[in-house]
Order: C-alpha cells, then sequence, then structure tokens
C-alpha cells in the first residue's frame, strides 16, 4: 500500500473510531465491527480498490453524522414542541 493511501486508510480509521462513540448500540459494539472490518480487507494491495473502500467509509461517516443530527433533532423537537396530534 501506498504511504500516501496508508495515512488515508489511519485516518478514516480514526474518523470511524471517533464517531463511534456516540452510537446507537454502543461504542463497544462499534469498535468491534470496525475493526473486523478493517481487518477484513488489510490484505487489499490494489490502490484502486483501496480507494474505492476509503470511498465507501468516507459514506459511512456522512451516514452516521446524519444518523447522529437526526437524533439530535428529534430530541430537540420532542423536548420544545408539543404534540398537537395525540
Amino acid at each position: 500500500m501506498a504511504s500516501s493511501l496508508r495515512g488515508e486508510v489511519l485516518n478514516l480509521y480514526k474518523n470511524l473510531l471517533y464517531l463511534g462513540r456516540e452510537y446507537p448500540k454502543g461504542a463497544d459494539y462499534f469498535r468491534s465491527r470496525l475493526k473486523a472490518a478493517f481487518l477484513k480487507n488489510k490484505d487489499v494491495k490494489d490502490p484502486e480498490k483501496i480507494k474505492q473502500l476509503i470511498a465507501r467509509g468516507e459514506f459511512v461517516i456522512k451516514e452516521l453524522e446524519a444518523l447522529y443530527f437526526l437524533r439530535k433533532y428529534r430530541a430537540l423537537k420532542q423536548r420544545y414542541y408539543s404534540d398537537d396530534n395525540k
């Protein structure tokens, strides 16, 4: 693996590990799944395949951020707005 791709992979892992602290099923669950996913692909040598995997990881980061934003939005909505439909 080229050193620039190695740095990108490490940065992706660190970012995902940081975002996993607030995961709904728990940080330990997220950490074990993250480690398993990275170990599954540790033998990939093709730079194009590595770039595809990095892109998929960045997609997961965006999805996690959306999940957390939605959870915070729902909490604020419940706190400040009464539900008139019920």
